[in-house]
């Protein structure tokens, strides 16, 4: 979640009242293992994924950040293929996707109320995907 977003003004909920995970792109399944704890040990039964417009996510692929880092870091060039930054090419579609990995994924409890939402740093509001 984009830095720029505040989620207790942006969602009326008091500092506090949520566990927020962020991650570059709000990518869930890099959250996944936040969201387990979270569940498991916190007690969280509600996920809100957010992304945002004007992301850095939907500016690059991982062959191109890849080439870029071998360039820079040739000696750690083992280490940089095995990574996948999960860039993505369409916003709302990342979202939908982000939300139907945790709803499918075993480890997330079944009964959890998972919605998808873009905030859009132009306006400064947010809207609902999913």
């Amino acid at each position: 979640m984009d830095a720029r977003l505040d989620p207790a003004a942006h969602l009326g909920i008091n500092e506090g009242d949520a566990h927020v995970i962020r991650n570059a792109g709000g990518v869930a399944k890099e959250a996944l293992r936040s969201v387990i704890i979270s569940q498991q040990l916190l007690g969280t039964r509600e996920v809100a994924v957010f992304h945002h417009t004007d992301c850095g996510m939907l500016t690059f692929t991982t062959p191109q950040l890849q080439g870029k880092l071998k360039e820079a870091y040739p000696e750690a060039t083992k280490e940089i293929e095995a990574i996948d930054f999960l860039p993505f090419p369409n916003l709302e579609q990342s979202v939908k996707d982000d939300v139907e990995f945790l709803k499918n994924h075993p480890l997330v409890l079944k009964d959890t109320t998972i919605t998808g939402w873009v905030y859009e740093v132009e306006t400064g509001k947010v809207k609902q995907i999913v």
